[in-house]
């Protein structure tokens, strides 16, 4: 079938690189072996693993050592939140505009017994600095902090958020989801602990991800997923060797084109955006500043998000995360943030990637226009 939609919706998944596709190809035909076994195939397809290891810690400058391949980003998140839990702190801080992945996996972690503080975000979707200063505690075992809001874009000042927790001697776990590809991260520079990612947000497959544990914490994390005793014990299973070397080739193209990209997104990004904003009664959601450069959350006030999902038809967009794209619920970042119902309801999440085009944001912006000024004539 050909594909005729005009995709914004990069921050629910992207289209798989060809390059990548080309890359990942043999090895599900011609280099199939178990990377486990000891034979010279094995071998050599583990040299390979390794290899894309080394790309996949290239891009964020961590150790090679320091990477744990995942089936994606959630499985990361419950690694990293549920692995310490043999600690005697039991007080976790995070933020209400996080992901699901990390809510969800905190409320599961409430019931067995631990503390959550949630963070407020003001109208901007940041946090407050002095907040998150008050909340720390001697208990306190971690604080969990996205790097961009998947909904809004705005990029929390990880860096200071880190120097914050570092000095209550507290560990600190971002997940950069939607970050990575985009804008360079040097987990060492910015004094992370843990980090979790996934392929499927910077132009790999799905269902592989990665976390980034510091070498100093490998020891004390605990497995989630026992038997077999691969990835230094902290994740076993045979691994999914054709995720991995495209997880490792997506990773190297993000390393060389990520200036560029961000050049040709940004400016379609805002071109969107200022023809958006000619509509009456149109307003962004958010800082405007400090976000990444491919999303943009706009409000249309008076429209009901999803009947003008279903009138675009085939141009794509998102009125929030991809994981709770069925509900009629309001978001519940915007919600965070202070935005009425009615109003969180009118809004839609746009987020652009490399591959659209000039003529994908003329089809949308004359289709949008043209469903906004019939919704609300009725």
């Amino acid at each position: 079938m050909e594909n005729d939609f005009v995709y914004l919706d990069f921050n629910a998944t992207t289209p798989v690189d060809p390059r990548v596709i080309d890359e990942m190809s043999p090895y599900f035909n011609n280099f199939y072996a178990n990377s486990g076994s000891s034979h010279l195939f094995g071998i050599a397809i583990n040299e390979s693993v390794e290899n894309a290891r080394k790309q996949i810690a290239d891009l964020i400058t961590a150790n090679i050592k320091e990477i744990i391949y995942t089936s994606g980003a959630t499985e990361a998140v419950n690694l990293a939140l549920k692995g310490f839990d043999e600690t005697n702190k039991k007080h976790i801080i995070t933020v209400k505009t996080e992901h699901k992945a990390v809510l969800d996996t905190c409320s599961f972690l409430e019931n067995r017994g631990f503390n959550m503080s949630y963070l407020d975000v003001d109208r901007e979707g940041h946090i407050d600095l002095d907040e998150l200063r008050n909340e720390l505690n001697e208990k306190t075992l971690m604080v969990c902090v996205m790097y961009v809001n998947n909904e809004t874009g705005i990029i929390h000042p990880i860096k200071e958020i880190a120097d914050i927790t570092r000095q209550n001697g507290s560990l600190f776990f971002c997940d950069a989801t939607q970050a990575i590809g985009k804008i360079p991260i040097a987990v060492k520079e910015l004094d992370i602990d843990l980090m979790a990612f996934s392929a499927h947000k910077f132009y790999g497959p799905k269902g592989i991800g990665a976390l980034y544990i510091s070498s100093r914490l490998k020891k004390e994390l605990n497995s989630q997923i026992q038997g077999g005793g691969q990835q230094f014990n902290l994740r076993s299973g045979t691994l999914n060797v054709p995720g991995i070397i495209a997880m490792g080739k997506a990773a190297e193209i993000a390393m060389l084109e990520m200036q560029e990209n961000r050049i040709h997104i940004a400016k379609l990004r805002d071109e969107l955006e200022n023809a958006l904003l000619e509509i009456p009664e149109v307003y962004i959601n958010g800082d405007k500043n400090n976000r990444i450069f491919n999303t943009t959350n706009i409000c249309f006030k008076g429209v009901n998000s999803e009947q003008m999902i279903l009138s675009l038809g085939t141009v794509c967009v998102s009125s929030g995360s991809a994981c709770n794209a069925t509900t009629s619920k309001p978001s519940h970042v915007l919600k965070a943030m202070g935005i009425n119902d009615s109003d969180a309801l009118s809004s839609i999440r746009f987020s652009l990637g490399k591959f659209n085009t000039r003529s994908d944001i003329e089809i949308a912006v004359e289709k949008i226009k043209k469903i906004v000024a019939k919704l609300r004539e009725v």
